[in-house]
């Protein structure tokens, strides 16, 4: 065979493997197409809303109320922010928001992990029963509770409170779940290994199970931060003032000044109360990279 004559070869068998891939080529190319299409209308969903909020803050009034929307604007400004400050006790409600957070965001994480641990890897009676009672606490919602906690609490006294906020909504339904089945994750070997070695409750909870479960701990606690951080409707409730009213209360009451919606001022307000929040999972964002690898079993 001449080398000319190998070469026809080798093209001919070069196109062939070409054809007979190409329905899975295409195929391939069509799913990335539609992954990347839903990946990019999901950014949309997210991002258009988050930049208009940021834009309207730099609005002045006649720009916001403009028609057709203006997505960028003639005349940037920032006096919306300082009066997001100073037409409501901004200063207050913020304070009260990161206190009422932190507090249930810790009894929350605690009381999950404890709870989590105590019906995956301790043996008691009613262990099952317990568990179901959780469960059915998470088909629940909490506005049907409100009456009945509404009028408990105000006949201990607790309304105008911090204790009346936060103990009402330190249940903790949906941490106990999601720790629970990370915990029963974790290798029956090693717990009983550890076990051996002479580890207690709290040391093996410690030492062993917590550091293999730690991202799902740094998704549980972010989950927390943020559901309590936007929390409405019970402080709404509680609280009739800035005294121990949280943001959200102080954004409504910005927006009904003198009985008109100012949207410069809320959507100012809007995003100096996204920052905290964005700045703690910017923050953790390296621990649960982290998390990721931690407590990883070598064979």
């Amino acid at each position: 065979m001449t080398e000319s004559t190998f070469q026809a070869t080798e093209l001919r068998d070069i196109e062939t493997s070409l054809v007979d891939d190409g329905p899975e080529l295409n195929v391939s190319t069509a799913r990335k197409v539609v992954g990347y299409a839903g990946m990019l209308i999901a950014f949309l969903i997210v991002a258009v809303p988050l930049y208009w909020i940021v834009v309207t803050s730099f609005k002045e009034r006649p720009d916001i109320y403009t028609q057709p929307a203006q997505w960028w604007p003639k005349h940037f400004t920032t006096k919306n922010y300082p009066a997001a400050t100073t037409e409501i006790d901004f200063w207050s409600y913020l304070r009260n928001s990161v206190f009422i957070t932190a507090v249930l965001s810790v009894a929350k994480i605690i009381l999950g992990v404890l709870s989590a641990y105590a019906l995956s890897l301790l043996r008691f009676p009613g262990r099952s029963l317990v568990f179901i009672v959780v469960i059915a606490a998470l088909m629940v919602p909490n506005q049907i509770t409100v009456i009945s906690n509404y009028a408990l609490v105000s006949q201990l006294g607790w309304r105008d409170t911090y204790q009346g906020i936060i103990i009402p909504l330190a249940g903790v339904a949906f941490g106990t779940f999601l720790m629970r089945n990370a915990f029963l994750a974790v290798p029956h070997e090693i717990v009983e290994a550890a076990r051996m070695d002479g580890a207690g409750p709290l040391k093996l909870l410690w030492r062993v199970v917590l550091p293999m479960t730690w991202p799902t701990l740094i998704a549980f606690g972010l989950i927390t931060v943020v559901n309590e951080w936007n929390e409405y409707l019970w402080p709404y409730l509680m609280a009739s003032d800035s005294r121990v009213g949280t943001l959200p209360i102080g954004l409504t009451q910005l927006q009904n000044t003198d009985g008109i919606s100012n949207w410069g001022p809320v959507m100012a307000a809007t995003v100096l109360a996204m920052l905290p929040v964005l700045a703690l999972f910017l923050v953790l964002q390296r621990h649960m990279i982290k998390g990721l690898t931690a407590g990883a079993v070598k064979g």
